[in-house]
């Protein structure tokens, strides 16, 4: 894997930088609701401030606005990122994506961006993996540098590209399979078990497009309707009543899964068990994330509910590594180019 060069091999002393920080944090009435990703981007704002840097201006986007739209303002996290690190010399920008050019990577919105910057450091994992103005334009326009956080997600995620120790286990979840399938194909040949939980298993158990068996669920915990408030049983999955539907993994695959997990030396985990933000269906994927936890295996989590997961149960650290990407994750370890790593010089 290509190894960009890094923040820490250049002298920012006395110069202008533009950061791209990964801030796009879950907003709840005018607050930041989580602030795990704006912690993550401290180190490597913190390092250049230590060196001396003269200014330091982040760029970020927030959410999927459609324009200027107020309720995607990045003024409660540029509040909180000021609690967090208070320094006369940090600046952050609005929403990137206030900008149309930015999902266009637009020429004229990146000269903008990189206007009166000396130097641009890329440390938005969770962005690389689109070439937007803010991940690639600028980097085209200021010599480039990758973030630490940057480098530390290629450094852990790249670990499950190369030779890993065994057994081998790859967690799947959520309800998209074809997001997830060039994973399970890049992935899933070397793993010794893959387990499969969420509408994902469903899918495979009708058509499994995979040169590999995987490890589906034996028992649901089956509702009537897709409603928080539904009539549920558990159930063997092959005695799901017509009409019904699997929202959670039942007792048995927990136990499965859990039996699978506590044998692992090296786990990849994506995806949850089944609609974890309801309570009553939240118990395979609380099972699967203690069970991870519990593991002294390498692992390495990734994807947006799976690591608010883990969060929510404290597990967070507990971990070898909670990437901040979601779907840049799926496509490093699907083998693809991140454009936002590629533009970057080699170290």
């Amino acid at each position: 894997m290509k190894q960009p060069r890094s923040v820490r091999d250049v002298d920012v002393g006395g110069k202008r930088l533009l950061v791209r920080s990964d801030l796009n944090v879950p907003l709840d009435g005018g607050r930041v609701a989580d602030d795990t990703r704006i912690r993550a981007s401290l180190p490597t704002l913190q390092l250049l401030l230590q060196r001396e840097a003269a200014q330091v201006t982040v760029c970020s986007h927030v959410g999927r606005p459609k324009g200027e739209d107020p309720q995607y303002s990045m003024q409660p996290v540029r509040e909180r990122l000021q609690q967090l690190l208070d320094d006369r010399r940090l600046h952050v920008l609005e929403n990137t994506r206030f900008n149309p050019g930015e999902t266009e990577n637009d020429p004229a919105f990146a000269r903008e961006l990189a206007a009166d910057n000396e130097l641009f450091v890329e440390d938005a994992f969770g962005s690389v993996h689109r070439a937007h103005a803010s991940t690639v334009g600028v980097a085209e326009l200021l010599p480039a540098y990758a973030g630490l956080l940057l480098e530390r997600e290629l450094k852990e995620l790249g670990k499950l590209l190369g030779n890993v120790e065994h057994p081998f286990v790859l967690i799947s979840g959520g309800a998209k399979v074809d997001d997830k399938l060039g994973v399970l194909e890049n992935l899933g040949g070397k793993a010794d078990a893959v387990l499969v939980g969420g509408k994902m298993a469903e899918q495979l158990r009708e058509q499994n497009p995979l040169p590999f068996d995987v490890v589906l669920p034996t028992d649901v915990v089956a509702a009537s309707e897709f409603s928080e408030n539904a009539e549920a049983r558990i159930t063997p999955y092959d005695d799901l009543p017509d009409g019904w539907l699997g929202l959670d993994i039942g007792p048995e695959t927990r136990n499965d899964f859990a039996r699978h997990i506590a044998a692992a030396r090296t786990i990849f985990w994506n995806g949850p068990m089944g609609v974890f933000e309801w309570p009553r269906f939240a118990e395979g994927t609380k099972a699967v994330a203690e069970a991870v936890a519990r593991s002294d295996a390498y692992s390495v989590v990734g994807g947006a509910d799976s690591a608010r997961a883990l969060t929510e149960l404290g597990l967070e650290n507990e971990v070898s590594w909670l990437s901040t990407g979601g779907g840049a994750v799926l496509e490093l370890l699907e083998g693809k180019d991140l454009p936002g790593v590629s533009v970057i010089p080699e170290s």
